[in-house]
């Protein structure tokens, strides 16, 4: 019951967050210039910018299934495919909470062994996700690192004056990630440990485990460079929806200034305010790219909201259709035809 309560409370203050957030971002837009910039829009660039979403998903299972296929040859790209969108779905409403949908998802779907057991268990299939956001902090690293390089001009001073600053405003929540690392690590040692004298820490450890040969799926993979490669595209993705976006609104005046590099600082600032845990990211990413837009550029605050809901509302909605896609393809399509 305790637990329960910290989890509504939890997810209680994010959501409260969001809306804060929200508010905080659209008290200083003019809805009458809003509502004129939209119409000048180039909504064909908006549709080839929902496409481009619904193509990282898609990559993201072909990745994500990679890591899998050592476990269970017979996973099929559709099961992965489905429990992204599914996920993706989830964290709109819970977040966080949709990574453990989609493994139990993937795992309900795992084909048996001579035994009768499933080839991909949960702390398996945790140990991929885990792999997963692993590869997503390296690759947000890089693009960090390449976004400094390539134009300092620009984002040096959202680097210096945002990032950081934001960072070390946070130095307490650090030193709590590193607590979590500690108590981590402590628990795995005692697992270890006394894994063969106590028959809790002996599941802890069979858990332990599960999740190593998750990890270390990525060790097994066939055509490991293939892998490579999909992280890359994710990214290049990631980048080309934010490229359609600034075409999409390059008729406005107050946007005719942005250039088809900027989408790189635009997308990395994007990414950066998925830390933050409120449900869909709404508000986040309307205050932060928005905020970029208007120290980097000079775009006022309210007109840089544009943009903003423009590619996050883009991503919201191709997340809902795919994940009713995939919802009914599971409930229905798949149902009736058993693959």
């Amino acid at each position: 019951m305790q637990k329960k309560t910290r989890n509504i409370l939890s997810y209680a203050f994010w959501l409260v967050l969001a809306v804060v957030l929200v508010w905080l971002s659209l008290r200083s837009v003019d809805w009458k210039q809003f509502g004129e910039a939209l119409s000048q829009c180039n909504w064909a660039w908006i549709a080839v910018g929902f496409c481009a979403a619904l193509a990282v998903f898609y990559v993201r299972a072909l990745r994500w299934r990679m890591q899998l296929l050592p476990f269970d040859s017979r996973s099929s790209i559709r099961t992965s495919f489905n429990a992204y969108n599914i996920c993706m779905v989830v964290n709109l409403i819970l977040p966080r909470v949709g990574e453990v949908v989609r493994c139990g998802y993937v795992v309900r779907r795992s084909s048996v062994d001579e035994n009768g057991k499933r080839r991909i268990t949960l702390d398996k299939a945790l140990g991929t996700m885990l792999v997963d956001r692993v590869w997503d902090i390296l690759s947000l690293l890089i693009v960090a690192l390449l976004v400094a390089f390539s134009m300092w001009d620009k984002s040096g001073s959202f680097f210096k004056d945002s990032l950081f600053s934001a960072l070390l405003g946070k130095v307490n929540v650090l030193w709590i990630v590193l607590g979590v690392l500690v108590i981590c690590g402590a628990a795995v040692y005692l697992a270890w440990r006394f894994r063969e004298k106590n028959k809790f820490w002996a599941k802890v450890w069979d858990i332990v485990k599960g999740m190593r040969d998750g990890v270390l799926s990525c060790l097994h993979m066939h055509h490991g460079w293939l892998f490579i490669v999909y992280t890359v595209l994710i990214w290049v993705l990631y980048w080309f929806m934010c490229l359609c976006a600034i075409h999409a609104v390059s008729g406005i005046e107050a946007f005719s200034a942005l250039q088809p590099s900027d989408a790189l600082l635009i997308m990395f600032a994007g990414s950066v305010s998925s830390i933050i845990p409120v449900p869909g990211g709404f508000g986040a990413y309307h205050a932060v790219v928005s905020g970029v837009l208007s120290a980097v550029w000079g775009i006022p605050f309210g007109t840089a909201m544009i943009f903003a809901t423009l590619t996050h509302e883009t991503q919201v909605i191709a997340t809902a259709v795919a994940g009713i896609w995939s919802y009914l393809d599971e409930s229905f399509f798949r149902k009736k035809n058993s693959c």
